[in-house]
């Protein structure tokens, strides 16, 4: 009996800790991905390189012009708009960019520049000034403050004169001690319903008031000065009509009418002194609806063009062709109507290109590598005889090796550095094989010997050029090395952190809190938490000394709690009901069986999930199996007759909401579909309607205003919504009434829906349908306003089937586990006490996990950040504003999350479920995609590989968080119905009592 009483129930974690604890390790580790696989690159502390000597240099001057979102394909193509716009909109335009083309075919070389994710425009405008990748952590800043400082081009000129955006411009002055004079204009001007091209003829404008100032003139005409035009209206015609439109187009025409009148001007200015240098490139591309950020090709492939001085000109391509399928309809020929030749390159390597024209020092940052074969031979000879004084004609050779060893000098010293802080504070450091010791120190100085040693020997010139590119190589390898030198460390704390936490969270699951007692500490115990305090310390002791990031210290902290916790309850529950051998040989087989079946079922519905990131029409199949097979396999014909009619209903919903993953992703503007849309939420809610009729057949006066105000409120959103998209369709911009009336009605219809102004009977027999009734009729207006086609259709039909499945869980899952059902009338700690899991909740949370994802997938591309239209946000905010544009996007997307919250909450309840036990459920299984997507990650490989792989995880982990907020807000906006029918529950008890 003392012995009895000395025991204690398990120490298993209370739910409001659990629910904050995972909220905020979820938070947390999604940066886990940033420190694993995409640290700052930046370090200080480097010496600068140039490859002017004797302060001789290949051009004075370069121009860079950037046309921000200029796809490749569409420039280089003769009219790649044929085909795609009406015949009568390109004819008479046989060549959309004729300059440009003719720059191409006569005096210029091009390619492809690859960019990197994000492709977004302040890391592609870094990566071609300051010649590196960015920090993607960079966003967390909106891309526009440095979070880490970093050399440029501009900050190496004499002077650079910069025009363009105020989101762009500014953010190359912080660093540049003076040396960046800029002319921006006002944000107001990025109005994405006016003609963009307004914006670029601004930044002609003052350029040309520039060059007709006579105050600059001195500073002008130094050596080493860069002009830099930033065009940015591409990007937001791209955005606002899709780069297969006439808009598009004629912007095009006009960056090349631009460029030709830049170069007139500046020719002009200098006195055709032919010593100007021209680069003209983009900083992303576009996709086909309109968007950027993601690693797909179309926004990662931007077009180059450079000519002028120290520049070689076209080049026939002889040999191995150049062109692939992406390529072949160019047809750039030469005057004796030779194919050109295309020379790609990484965006990285136009800011020493320009270093290397121009002969000032290095970015020391920079990781670019200089496409030596688009400088001029004869240029070259001419700056190195005068240099050398002997006019050899191996001097183009001898200058171009003297750029490959500058370049492998610059990224050598940036190793160098990076080395020397690895092994300064790292304590088993072991530096890069390849650069080793002093070896590679030895070869630049015999490389530098070679250089200067007056031969004029080809193959001294080719020796030099193979030995430098293999130490630009093995440098760039280096530097990945050092880079990841920390990712197997990282990865392993992440998996033990996300399995460590999956089976905390499933100890509320699979633990009842009052059916377990142990005893007091024993030695078992006391030796857990001894060896989990000596690693966090032992660790935390070492990451100190190695000066690591703050955030290690959390990613240790979080798997030696969740271990710490889960081993001394598994330990503790062991010794104190210890299980005979015998009773483990008598294990029932049926047990064993539908534990391995259900184990596989779960793999196989997470494995589907993982593969509907990339393959839509899984989320179809899905439905199916929820709509038809389930019902056909699991359904009794008690269930069956108990659900009436709502059996057939719960089929056809199911196969009318699997339509939308099979539409194509690429949408077209629709008024009629979006007009569809808001009277087939005006059907279901009539729909709904009725059957609050048949519960309550006279409706209080309460319900009837909910009914006119939703109704109304649709009506109004349809009217101003088609006002508005006919009007920004013609070009006349939004008018003010629909702007004003479209904020008034997403205002009053958001007020109407979460507001308690029109409150609701709890207790009435009908205020479930009722609470569904408001919130369809009071968020379709939302998505009325921020439709672009189908969104209004597949929310109503998604809110359809989440009024469906509550019903249709009621009652053919309770049938199963009456002998386990509790009182609904209990609260949440009470029920939890005593819940244990049963095969059939899985079921249920895996269907929770599947409507979170489809709430997301269900109109949007595969998981990717340029999935989502913002054409429809111009309907409410016309001007240029990330925060008004990516609030409205995101109301956009949660919008559905709504509904599917109130259905949760109203499966737990009707079900006699804890409060969040489908989410703690869903835990212990959806980390597992989590952690695939995790390991899946790579900085290698096609862009598009690269965007999609960070987007999967991001996205899996943020959905993962909002699984929780569901239920947390399900719970919220069911609080007075599931009081309501808790409190008759009651009353009915202590009738039935009396």
């Amino acid at each position: 009996m003392e012995k009895e009483k000395a025991r204690k129930p398990i120490s298993l974690p209370s739910l409001n800790t659990l629910l904050l604890v995972g909220f905020v390790f979820h938070l947390i580790f999604i940066y886990s991905v940033f420190d694993c696989y995409f640290t700052s690159p930046v370090v200080h502390g480097m010496q600068a390189f140039n490859v002017s000597v004797n302060d001789k240099r290949l051009s004075k001057r370069v121009v860079l012009i950037s046309a921000d979102g200029l796809r490749a394909d569409l420039l280089f193509e003769s009219n790649g708009f044929r085909g795609a716009l009406p015949s009568n909109d390109t004819e008479g335009i046989d060549v959309v960019a004729p300059y440009l083309r003719s720059i191409i075919s006569n005096r210029g070389a091009y390619g492809v520049s690859h960019t990197r994710v994000p492709t977004e425009s302040r890391p592609g405008h870094v990566a071609i000034i300051a010649g590196m990748y960015e920090d993607v952590s960079a966003v967390t800043k909106g891309w526009k403050v440095n979070p880490v400082e970093f050399d440029s081009v501009f900050n190496r000129s004499s002077g650079t004169w910069a025009f363009g955006s105020p989101d762009i411009v500014p953010m190359f002055t912080k660093s540049a001690q003076g040396r960046v004079r800029e002319w921006c204009y006002d944000e107001s001007e990025e109005d994405f319903t006016k003609d963009a091209t307004a914006l670029d003829f601004w930044v002609l404008e003052r350029l040309r008031e520039l060059l007709r100032d006579n105050s600059f003139s001195e500073s002008l005409h130094q050596s080493g000065v860069v002009f830099f035009l930033h065009l940015l209206g591409l990007d937001t015609t791209g955005h606002s009509y899709r780069p297969f439109s006439r808009e598009y187009m004629h912007n095009i025409q006009v960056v090349d009418r631009i460029v030709r009148e830049v170069e007139a001007m500046i020719e002009e200015f200098y006195g055709h002194d032919g010593d100007t240098s021209f680069v003209f490139t983009a900083d992303h591309g576009m996709s086909v609806i309109g968007n950027h950020g993601d690693g797909h090709p179309d926004n990662t492939r931007t077009p180059y063009i450079v000519w002028g001085k120290g520049l070689r000109g076209p080049l026939a391509d002889t040999g191995f062709s150049s062109h692939d399928a992406y390529s072949e309809g160019w047809e750039f020929r030469s005057s004796s109507n030779e194919l050109l030749y295309r020379r790609d390159i990484d965006q990285a390597d136009l800011a020493p290109l320009m270093t290397a024209l121009l002969g000032i020092n290095w970015p020391v940052n920079s990781v670019g590598v200089v496409p030596v074969d688009l400088l001029n031979p004869f240029e070259i000879n001419g700056v190195a005889s005068k240099v050398r004084g002997d006019g050899n004609k191996q001097d183009g050779e001898w200058f171009k090796a003297q750029v490959k060893f500058v370049n492998a000098k610059v990224i050598l010293e940036q190793y160098r550095v990076k080395h020397e802080l690895k092994q300064t504070h790292k304590l088993f450091y072991t530096p890069f094989p390849s650069l080793s010791g002093d070896r590679y120190i030895r070869e630049l100085d015999m490389l530098e010997e070679h250089i200067f040693s007056n031969s004029s020997e080809f193959s001294i010139h080719e020796k030099v050029n193979h030995h430098s590119e293999r130490l630009i190589a093995d440098a760039l390898a280096g530097l990945h090395y050092l880079q990841t030198y920390e990712r197997t460390l990282i990865r392993a704390m992440v998996s033990m952190a996300y399995t460590g936490w999956a089976a905390w969270a499933g100890s509320r699951a699979f633990f009842p809190l009052s059916s377990k007692r142990v005893g007091s500490h024993n030695i078992a115990t006391v030796a857990i938490q001894f060896l989990s305090l000596a690693v966090l310390f032992g660790m935390s002791g070492m990451f100190w000394m190695e000066h690591v990031p703050w955030t290690y210290y959390l990613y240790l902290g979080f798997p030696v709690f969740f271990w710490n916790r889960v081993i001394s309850t598994l330990v503790t529950t062991i010794t104190a009901n210890p299980l005979p051998v015998s009773d483990l040989l008598r294990l029932n087989r049926g047990t064993i069986f539908k534990t391995v079946r259900n184990a596989l079922l779960v793999t196989c519905a997470l494995s589907c999930m993982v593969l509907g990131y990339t393959h839509r029409s899984i989320w179809s199949i899905g439905f199916v199996i929820i709509g038809v097979v389930w019902p056909l396999l699991q359904w009794d014909v008690k269930s069956r007759r108990s659900l009436g009619q709502k059996t057939w209903w719960w089929t056809i919903s199911c196969l009318i909401a699997a339509v939308f993953p099979l539409l194509k992703v690429n949408k077209e503007e629709n008024l009629g579909n979006i007009i569809l849309g808001g009277f087939a939420a005006l059907l279901v809610g009539g729909m709904i309607l009725r059957e609050i009729i048949i519960l309550v057949p006279h409706p209080s006066d309460k319900k009837v205003v909910l009914v006119l105000v939703g109704s109304l409120l649709i009506l109004v959103a349809l009217l101003v919504t088609r006002s508005s998209v006919l009007s920004l369709q013609a070009k006349e911009g939004l008018p003010k009434w629909c702007q004003a009336t479209g904020w008034s009605v997403l205002v009053i219809s958001l007020l109407v829906t979460f507001l308690p102004v029109l409150s609701i009977d709890a207790t009435a027999p009908a205020a479930k349908q009722v609470l569904y009734l408001r919130y369809l009729l009071g968020l379709t207006p939302l998505f009325i306003i921020l439709s672009l086609s189908d969104e209004t259709l597949f929310f109503v039909s998604y809110t359809f089937v989440m009024g469906l499945w509550a019903e249709v869980e009621r009652v053919v899952s309770r049938a199963r586990i009456v002998a386990e059902d509790v009182n609904g009338t209990r609260g949440g700690e009470e029920i939890l006490s005593v819940y244990r899991l049963r095969a059939d909740d899985l079921r249920i949370a895996l269907f929770f996990l599947f409507f979170v994802q489809i709430a997301f997938f269900g109109t949007g591309n595969v998981a990717s950040v340029s999935s989502f239209y913002l054409s429809p946000v111009y309907r409410l905010v016309p001007v240029f504003n990330p925060f008004f544009m990516s609030g409205l996007l995101v109301c956009k997307i949660i919008t559905p999350y709504v509904i599917l919250a109130i259905a949760t909450a109203a499966v737990t309840h009707s079900l006699g479920l804890p409060p969040f036990s489908l989410f703690l459920v869903a835990l212990c299984v959806t980390d597992g995609m989590t952690l695939i997507f995790f390991f899946n990650v790579t900085d290698t490989g096609s862009w598009l590989e690269i965007g999609q792989t960070i987007s999967f995880f991001v996205i899996t982990s943020l959905l993962t968080l909002w699984s929780g907020g569901i239920c947390v807000l399900g719970e919220w906006l069911m609080r007075d119905v599931l009081r309501g029918k808790g409190e008759k529950a009651m009353s009915s008890g202590k009738s039935k009592t009396q």
